[in-house]
């Protein structure tokens, strides 16, 4: 996902969510004139991986992220699939196009960052809202979180 700062340079947002639990792991902010190394996705994945266990598969668009042939090999070594969406076919992963559409509507649209520095703040409080706090219909109303914990009134 692709935003802006306020001082009109480009930010782009790669989210990586658990299909099933419709958890956010991770959120990474980072500058678009600055490819993403191959390398910061591979730790980015390690750390996940080490957390959550190595998934059966990973989901994604097209994005230069996951295309890279060394996370490709990486994700191949380690025995994950790769299942990739059709250019311009979104609705192949409505899950992640779900939880975009709420990070835009809920905090994107409603902020203006001036640095890149507070974007990742209030991004990873929105991640850890939405996580923890925030209900999913899906789930019966509640956060995906293992742990969450939830104030009955």
């Amino acid at each position: 996902m692709i935003d802006r700062i306020a001082d009109g340079r480009i930010s782009k947002i790669l989210d990586i969510m658990n299909e099933y639990s419709r958890h956010c792991l991770t959120i990474l902010v980072y500058r678009i004139y600055r490819k993403i190394e191959n390398q910061r996705v591979i730790a980015l994945m390690f750390n996940l991986f080490i957390f959550w266990g190595i998934p059966e598969h990973i989901r994604s668009d097209d994005s230069l992220e996951f295309m890279s042939k060394a996370v490709r090999k990486w994700l191949d070594r380690l025995g994950v699939k790769t299942l990739f969406i059709e250019p311009g076919s979104s609705w192949e992963n409505g899950y992640i196009e779900s939880f975009n559409g709420k990070l835009r509507d809920e905090l994107l649209n409603r902020e203006i960052f001036t640095t890149l520095e507070e974007a990742k703040v209030l991004i990873e409080q929105w991640r850890r809202e939405y996580n923890q706090v925030r209900p999913h219909s899906a789930l019966r109303y509640r956060p995906p979180a293992p742990g969450a914990i939830l104030i009955m009134t």
